[in-house]
């Protein structure tokens, strides 16, 4: 009958303890600003936002961060004007098009995270020695036009003294089913993020043969932005949003890939934390992070020398307008 007792007041006193411990864990959550983003896509080639997220840098800033996946800069260009969400992660070519479209209350850019390409090329064949000329006259599923992706690849291509027209260029299948449209059968390659690509390879689809970014050169690739009007009003919250990113791209670059994997592993599901910690160990070679979140002008007008060279824009649009380097000036 004692021991019955003694063992009810443990369970008792157990839960009364877990009650405490997530009243308080509630209690600061309530105590944060909600922040919802709008990422373009889920990638490790974003582990610097993912690791602000596990290891509570956000938090230590005052900040619940909410991402919602939202497939095409465009798509998230659109949540951003429209408010349904305060910030958006993608390509900054989103805000040049913005710009460019005389919207009065445009788009600007006030944190880079990547600097060059994260996509590999994914190949049908095994290919040994992979060189980009291997692409000629095939078909590569590329996404949309216009985008990031494509843009990139396509100075792959000229960085490489190949005419983009010698290559079948796929800008038909939308982000989102790249991978679906290459194990149904379309393309001769396909590029794809991290982990999709080692995704298809382990499931016997295709071989990652090659690194578009290490090719194509240092641009902002992704960056966090929001409206004129956000950034001037909450200056607060975007140093901090800054000061968090920050942390992240310090811990990436100070710790291997085991680290950062064990770090983000929450974020994949269904990825192992093997497969998470070569994908790692692939960014990390490509030197695909940036050293904090400052976006420089050089990189910035090598981003629209890409875009004019696609015809996509005329003219250079101004540096100042689109960048806020808050925590840099």
């Amino acid at each position: 009958m004692k021991k019955r007792i003694i063992i009810s007041l443990i369970i008792i006193l157990f839960l009364f303890s877990m009650s405490i411990i997530c009243q308080k864990i509630n209690k600061k959550k309530d105590n944060l600003e909600h922040i919802k983003v709008a990422e373009v896509t889920h990638s490790v080639f974003y582990a610097p936002l993912y690791v602000a997220i596990e290891k509570g840098y956000f938090q230590d800033y005052g900040l619940d961060i909410e991402l919602i996946l939202t497939p095409g800069a465009d798509k998230v260009s659109a949540a951003v004007l429209s408010d349904d969400v305060e910030i958006g992660f993608c390509g900054p070519e989103s805000s040049i098009y913005v710009y460019n479209g005389k919207e009065k209350d445009y788009i600007q850019s006030f944190a880079g995270l990547t600097k060059r390409d994260g996509q590999f090329i994914v190949s049908r064949k095994n290919i040994k020695n992979f060189k980009m000329e291997d692409l000629i006259g095939k078909e590569v599923l590329a996404g949309r036009k216009g985008g990031m992706p494509v843009l990139n690849f396509e100075n792959a291509l000229i960085n490489s003294n190949i005419d983009k027209n010698e290559v079948n260029i796929n800008t038909s299948v939308e982000f989102s089913a790249l991978s679906g449209s290459f194990i149904g059968g379309q393309g001769d390659f396909v590029n794809l993020f991290e982990p999709n690509a080692t995704k298809l390879e382990k499931e016997g689809y295709g071989y990652v043969v090659g690194s578009v970014g290490m090719i194509s050169g240092e641009v902002p690739y992704t960056a966090f932005n929001a409206k004129k009007s956000y950034i001037k009003n909450n200056k607060e919250t975007i140093k901090n949003f800054n000061k968090a990113i920050n942390e992240g791209l310090k811990y990436v670059k100070e710790h291997d890939e085991k680290d950062i994997a064990n770090a983000i592993i929450n974020q994949f599901p269904d990825s192992s934390i093997n497969d998470v910690t070569t994908i790692v160990k692939r960014y990390k070679e490509s030197d695909s992070w940036l050293e904090n979140t400052f976006i420089s002008e050089k990189s910035f007008k090598n981003l629209e020398d890409i875009m004019i060279k696609a015809n996509l824009i005329k003219e250079y649009v101004p540096y100042k307008d689109l960048i806020i380097n808050i925590n840099n000036e």
